[in-house]
């Protein structure tokens, strides 16, 4: 196949991951409520893992040790800080139409900010070499799959039916074919570096801001080692991910 044909290939491939979420459409209401708190928790880890061990190094690796980076992760969490209190404002004044919690447009704006980058990456490492677009491809996946099922819980979580939540999520990956085809396309010409700390800001936000406290309010011991564990998990994946890299 040419290149083209294998970006499209990986492009869709890693889109349809988003439908992992599909394995819950079919789970009765109490099982489904029983997980939702352990997908948040992988969710927060797998956020927090992605900003911290992935985003942030490789930033690094391709910029230096450079202030703006910092500035341009601080920027992406108050870029989302903002965000979060118009879409709170927003939702309070619609409140009687609109039962989904801002934290789930926050998701799907970072996952799909998060996807258009991954995109580029891999898009750019398959113009270089195929094999090297091969592995950065599965390393993505390997972080993408934890991720993805986390997000469709939040979104869950957050009061979207489970239909639509999988429904939108899916059309936030497609982002990631959009920036692997704008990194054939423009080759050279793309610098992500900053986009990446940047992203990275949004998803430590949303970890933090948002996901965290969830867990923490939790009072049954069980739940808080279930939710916990889940935490701990997405950190672990991701970091297994990133070492395998």
């Amino acid at each position: 196949m040419s290149t083209l044909a294998w970006i499209v290939v990986a492009g869709l491939g890693m889109s349809a991951l988003a439908l992992v979420g599909a394995i819950t459409i079919f789970l009765p209401p109490p099982a489904l409520a029983r997980v939702l708190l352990p997908m948040v928790g992988l969710a927060a880890g797998s956020l927090l893992g992605g900003a911290f061990f992935r985003m942030l190094p490789e930033s690094v690796d391709a910029l230096g040790n450079d202030m703006d980076i910092y500035l341009a992760l601080v920027v992406g969490f108050l870029v989302f800080f903002v965000l979060e209190q118009f879409l709170h404002w927003h939702h309070c004044h619609r409140a009687e139409h609109d039962e989904h919690r801002p934290l789930g447009y926050l998701v799907l704006l970072a996952d799909g900010l998060h996807n258009l980058i991954g995109g580029l990456a891999v898009g750019g490492a398959f113009v270089v070499d195929l094999r090297v677009g091969i592995i950065t491809w599965l390393v993505a996946a390997a972080h993408e799959v934890p991720q993805e099922l986390g997000d469709f819980g939040v979104l869950v979580h957050s009061g979207w039916q489970r239909r639509s939540a999988l429904a939108w999520n899916f059309a936030s990956a497609l982002t990631f074919l959009l920036g692997a085809l704008l990194a054939y396309a423009l080759a050279d010409h793309i610098e992500v570096g900053y986009l990446l700390p940047f992203a990275a800001g949004n998803f430590i936000y949303i970890a933090a801001a948002d996901l965290l406290p969830e867990i923490t309010a939790e009072t049954r011991t069980r739940d808080k080692l279930e939710t916990s564990g889940a935490f701990m998990i997405g950190l672990a994946i991701l970091l297994t991910a990133t070492r395998l890299a």
